[in-house]
């Protein structure tokens, strides 16, 4: 049996995929048009499901925000959300962001645990250039029961984050860097390489994917099916 909402012929929202996996389904904004991510948005709402829109454009967000002025849009991380799947926040999962140009990725990364129910912290700018700023905040990032690392360039930081901590680290390579790092490549594939073990690694600027996997680890099975 389904409960999809089917939405003339652009999209099938999945209803249900809270009670199968513990959290609702998420709109991906990219590449639909603003009428149809609005439409998207407005009928989970209708059904009184939460909202997190990843890579929301300004001009999405201000459509969304007429409609649910409870709606909170977060420009640097490009999220629009309204409610949460939790309204108490557990754990602690920290994201750490190498630097200044990582903070899109990295505050998507926050959103998202933040959203799924996660007591999230953020770390700004200790990336290994100067790596005694990381080494002064060491302390405070082993609180978390996940970490989320996100870095471009080289994409050296979730390796030596992991190398320090007794925690899983998710490595977010980013598309910031000179031509030779071509979009975030280079910092994607020196992350796979790491040759520290506890590094898991997501796609290129892919913070949701990062936020969504460190919720998970935080929270463990409090969404099992029992």
């Amino acid at each position: 049996m389904t409960n999809d909402i089917t939405l003339q012929d652009f999209a099938v929202i999945d209803a249900l995929r809270a009670e199968r996996t513990g959290y609702p389904e998420v709109v991906y904004c990219r590449g639909k048009t603003v009428d149809q991510a609005a439409a998207i948005i407005m009928a989970m709402r209708e059904k009184n499901i939460p909202v997190l829109a990843t890579k929301a454009s300004p001009e999405l967000a201000g459509r969304a925000a007429a409609l649910f002025p409870e709606g909170i849009y977060d420009e640097a991380a490009l999220t629009f959300t309204i409610g949460s799947v939790r309204g108490e926040k557990r754990g602690l999962v920290t994201v750490v962001a190498a630097g200044t140009s990582d903070l899109g990725a990295a505050r998507e990364a926050l959103r998202t645990a933040e959203f799924l129910g996660s007591r999230v912290e953020l770390v700004c700018d200790v990336g290994v250039a100067g790596i005694h700023r990381l080494l002064e905040r060491i302390p405070l990032i082993r609180r978390a029961k996940a970490i989320v690392a996100v870095a471009g360039m080289e994409g050296a930081l979730p390796g030596v984050i992991a190398g320090l901590v007794s925690v899983p680290v998710i490595a977010v390579p980013t598309s910031a860097g000179y031509g030779s790092s071509f979009g975030g490549l280079s910092a994607l594939l020196g992350m796979l390489n790491s040759c520290t073990p506890g590094v898991s690694v997501v796609n290129i600027d892919n913070g949701f994917g990062a936020g969504y996997q460190a919720n998970l680890i935080n929270l463990g099975n409090v969404h099992a099916h029992t």
